[in-house]
């Protein structure tokens, strides 16, 4: 039996369609128009001679033939990235562009020194930090370098602990102070409720058993702003902490369970030079030495 004709081109647009589930989303993540996202995906049927969706109100949902081929264009489609990242690793000299993601506060108060240092060594090599909540994907290079509080378990991935990070509890400046276990209702600025089982949460409300949720924030600095503004107390990380105008630590006879960051890349990235340069230089300015 002759093989059905195949563009690689297809591939990203079954892909897509596959893992979004309708046509709109599909054409929003690879820069494609909706009607687009349709022709191309009935002439790869009509091509091929199957029905790879069947199509319902609530979208696209895959065929016994469609989940055939998601296997096969998955690993096609890690074939393709692993060989791209082979090649950016291959790559002469310290210029292009590296794109890390991380926390925002993380981003501003800890990594932007070493990046502008990294910068001055190496000006041809220019660094895209994305500090939104999304989780990047480091197998489909969405990001080379990412940083995050939660460790890592992919098996392509390489990581380490870069630093462990101290918390304290912070007020307005010149504010009235509480005191372990006061049991008075203090607002208190806490993570968002996704983030509720966050360990300083828990520790806050044992310290201050009457304390009342004024705020949620999932970013940090957030947290520190309503904090300076008077809206509550807030557990930050110290050098946020230290480097926000406007607010205080408080003493409350113990502290904050500390957090530990996490660097990670992919492994096939190992030996670019440009990436390798700058981890070498987080590394010498930040990690924490054990």
């Amino acid at each position: 039996m002759p093989t059905p004709p195949l563009e690689w081109s297809d591939l990203p647009v079954f892909l897509a369609i596959a893992r979004e589930g309708t046509l709109g989303r599909a054409a929003r993540r690879i820069g494609q128009s909706q009607p687009t996202m349709g022709r191309r995906l009935r002439a790869l049927e009509e091509a091929i001679g199957l029905t790879l969706f069947q199509r319902s109100s609530d979208g696209f949902v895959l065929t016994d033939d469609g989940e055939v081929m998601l296997r096969h264009a998955e690993r096609m489609e890690a074939e393709a990235q692993a060989l791209a990242r082979e090649l950016a690793g291959s790559e002469a000299g310290l210029e292009g562009m590296l794109r890390l993601t991380c926390s925002d506060w993380f981003g501003r108060i800890v990594l932007a020194p070493v990046l502008a240092e990294f910068h001055r060594r190496h000006p041809g090599v220019v660094v895209e930090t994305l500090t939104d909540a999304r989780v990047y994907s480091l197998a489909r290079r969405e990001a080379d370098l990412v940083f995050r509080i939660t460790g890592f378990d992919e098996p392509e991935v390489i990581a380490r602990r870069l630093i462990t990070m101290p918390y304290a509890v912070y007020t307005q400046a010149g504010s009235a102070k509480p005191v372990a276990g006061d049991g008075r209702a203090w607002p208190v600025i806490v993570m968002d409720t996704a983030f509720s089982a966050m360990p300083d949460v828990d520790w806050l409300m044992q310290a201050l058993p009457g304390a009342q949720i004024a705020a949620r924030s999932n970013s940090r600095d957030m947290q520190a702003q309503l904090c300076a503004l008077g809206v509550g107390l807030a557990v930050l990380p110290i050098p946020l902490g230290q480097a926000t105008p406007g607010i205080e630590a408080v003493d409350l006879g113990s502290v904050p369970p500390s957090r530990d960051t996490w660097l990670g890349y992919h492994r096939d990235m190992k030996r670019q030079p440009r990436l390798r340069a700058l981890l070498d230089l987080v590394l010498e300015r930040l990690a924490t030495h054990r």
